[in-house]
């Protein structure tokens, strides 16, 4: 793998592992933590209608699913808390119209979309160099924002209520955080694609929470999850020829998997230490 370096494309894959680690870890966690994993889902899905607009008017899908995933974040956020129907149901119809969207503009677009598949399973050995000054602005956002606000995302990830009476704009942060959720999916789509966005962005988050509670150190935890687990993938996609989106996640599933088997397994022998103690 250390030979492949000295290509380009597997130099660009490497840098996309970690930038989308970086957001994917800090996002990650806030959406891990708010459960809002079924939101997450409806935002990436939606950004479909994006691509399908790119291919139609002949500029980047990338773009073309930055629009959509912003706008499909606030039309989400601001249905959920402003009228009386169910977040599910909101979700859902969100995620079916980008879809629907999608599918009618590609249809729509002249010729064939020969990388569409690109765009829902993501294979990160394609990103090229444009994406990757796109990532690092859009990482560059994310860490401004995380860090200028970090307390009042606290309020609202723990304690909303007392955020509202202590005068913080819940709301808007509420609005904001699903903003920054549509911008880590953007970062996601060429890595792991729209179908596969969810799993990247709450499995790093998933295990790190099975060794700490603190915010900061989960995030830290989980940036360095995701860029292990990336960068696993990425090797094992190369040197078995395997969808390197798919091999990200199985690898990203089999970590948490054993994650949770080790804190089970942890947990049954400290009780079982305690009831020894209480037994002498």
């Amino acid at each position: 793998m250390l030979d492949a370096l000295q290509f380009e494309p597997i130099r660009y894959a490497v840098y996309a592992g970690l930038l989308a680690s970086i957001a994917c870890g800090i996002i990650g966690t806030y959406v891990v933590v708010n459960r809002i994993v079924f939101i997450s889902g409806g935002i990436s899905h939606a950004s479909f209608g994006g691509v399908g607009l790119g291919y139609l008017a002949g500029f980047s899908p990338v773009l073309g699913a930055l629009v959509f995933t912003l706008v499909s974040a606030l039309g989400i956020g601001i249905i959920t808390r402003k009228t009386r129907l169910p977040a599910d149901t909101a979700i859902g119809v969100m995620w079916a119209i980008g879809m629907a969207l999608g599918i009618i503009l590609i249809d729509l677009s002249p010729g064939y979309a020969p990388d569409l598949r690109v765009y829902l399973f993501g294979n990160i050995l394609l990103v090229p160099f444009s994406d990757i000054i796109l990532m690092i602005i859009l990482d560059a956002v994310i860490v401004t924002i995380v860090i200028a606000l970090y307390k009042e995302f606290l309020a609202l990830s723990f304690d909303e209520e007392f955020g509202t009476v202590a005068g913080i704009p819940v709301e808007r942060l509420y609005l904001l955080l699903l903003c920054m959720i549509a911008l880590t999916v953007v970062l996601l789509i060429r890595v792991v694609g729209i179908i596969l966005v969810i799993a990247l962005l709450t499995i790093p988050a998933t295990i790190a929470r099975q060794f700490t509670y603190d915010l900061r150190k989960m995030m830290l935890l989980a940036v360095a999850i995701g860029a292990i687990l990336s960068f696993g993938g990425l090797w094992l996609s190369y040197e078995f020829d395997l969808a390197s989106g798919a091999t990200i996640i199985l690898l990203s599933g089999t970590a948490l998997i054993m994650t949770l088997g080790l804190s089970r397994l942890r947990s049954r022998t400290r009780v079982r230490h305690e009831t020894m103690l209480q037994v002498e």
